[in-house]
């Protein structure tokens, strides 16, 4: 997808004398660390960690006060704005959903969460067969041959039955479905104990939204429709939940985790954990893990009391369904909060991206 990029001042970002972007510059001290053993890939616009490692340790210093925290971000990168070729930027949101389950199977608690299995196996131009589509990063290994993965109707209908890959058991196929979704979750005992799970692995399927299958079917209103409308829409039609959510072939495994700290999200893509509010999940082809932006929403009135959404984030996400330079998922928080503030996130925006102000001169900026 082509697109350029348009230096702008900070003065240029709406809201940004009102924004408190302290919460990223602690986030951005959790990359650093990670980054120290192995650094991020850089994405196609060229941002390196090289670039980015002077303010990553210059995130270490005390910064406690919004004015402080803008004059970090000002000393050490340059905005642009990106301008796809074509359309506009685009968010949406997701959260890390709170389940009850049961760690042995009963009869209301039968639907589970499953690890990884050892004939799953990570695809890339070594190892990928002839034919197979480019797109997919996981298949099965099965007497030293690489095909594709049973997929979701496959999974669900038995094929991993009898190998021990069972985590938990949910009570509610749509509420694992949504687990999917957001690729983690926090899973709840009736001990009162706590775990989490988060995204190992998937079987290489594209996804596929349920949501457009709803609408193109006229079962759900295009105008309307958000994640508490499709879910709506499934628990009332039992009988339909199954070849609906086979619809979409992909299918996620998971790692268990300990919940080390209640105001985090899981540990995402980018090996750190996700800040909510300020964590943004990015095309990674395009972007690298750790580079601020600044998401700008006029119509976005619902996470921040009706007033338009104006943020400093940072990427440490990404999802198959984000696609494009400026296209973005929102991360909430945890629970059912979050989960009503980000089910209708579908807002247009604009997206600026921070450039260190070493690399700035390559795009142009003074």
């Amino acid at each position: 997808m082509s697109f350029r990029l348009e230096p702008v001042s900070f003065d240029d970002l709406p809201g940004w004398r009102d924004d408190d972007p302290t919460k990223v510059i602690e986030a951005m001290r959790r990359c650093r660390k990670h980054v120290s053993n192995k650094p991020y890939r850089t994405g196609s616009m060229g941002i390196s960690v090289d670039d980015l490692m002077p303010a990553f340790s210059a995130s270490s210093a005390d910064v406690d006060t919004a004015d402080g925290a803008r004059a970090f971000f000002e000393k050490h990168f340059a905005p642009f704005r990106i301008k796809p070729e074509a359309g506009s930027g685009f968010v949406t949101a997701f959260y890390e959903p709170e389940i009850e389950v049961r760690a042995e199977a009963d009869e209301t608690y039968r639907y589970p969460l499953y690890r990884r299995p050892a004939d799953l196996v990570d695809i890339d131009d070594t190892n990928r067969p002839d034919g197979m589509d480019p797109y997919f990063a996981f298949g099965l290994s099965e007497d030293g041959r690489i095909s594709e993965y049973p997929d979701r109707r496959a999974i669900e209908q038995g094929y991993l039955a009898g190998r021990g890959l069972e985590i938990a058991y949910a009570k509610s196929k749509v509420e694992v479905f949504f687990v999917h979704v957001q690729g983690a979750a926090r899973l709840l005992f009736p001990n009162g104990s706590r775990r989490r799970v988060t995204y190992a692995a998937k079987t290489g399927h594209y996804f596929s939204a349920v949501g457009k299958l709803l609408i193109e079917r006229g079962k759900i209103d295009a105008a309307t429709v958000s994640m508490m409308s499709i879910r709506d829409w499934l628990e009332a039609h039992p009988d339909d939940v199954d070849e609906v959510l086979w619809h979409n072939r992909s299918f996620i495994f998971f790692r268990e985790a300990a919940v080390e700290d209640e105001h985090l999200g899981p540990i995402a893509a980018a090996k750190v954990s996700l800040e909510p509010g300020r964590s943004l999940a990015v095309d990674r082809l395009i972007h690298t893990f750790g580079v601020p932006f600044y998401i700008a929403s006029e119509s976005l009135t619902r996470l921040d009391d009706g007033k338009p959404f104006q943020r400093l984030m940072l990427a440490l996400d990404t999802g198959s369904a984000i696609v494009g330079p400026a296209r973005g998922d929102i991360f909430t928080g945890s629970g059912f909060e979050a989960g009503e503030r980000a089910g209708a996130v579908r807002n247009p925006a604009d997206f600026y991206v921070f450039v260190p102000k070493a690399a700035a001169a390559r795009y142009g900026h003074a």
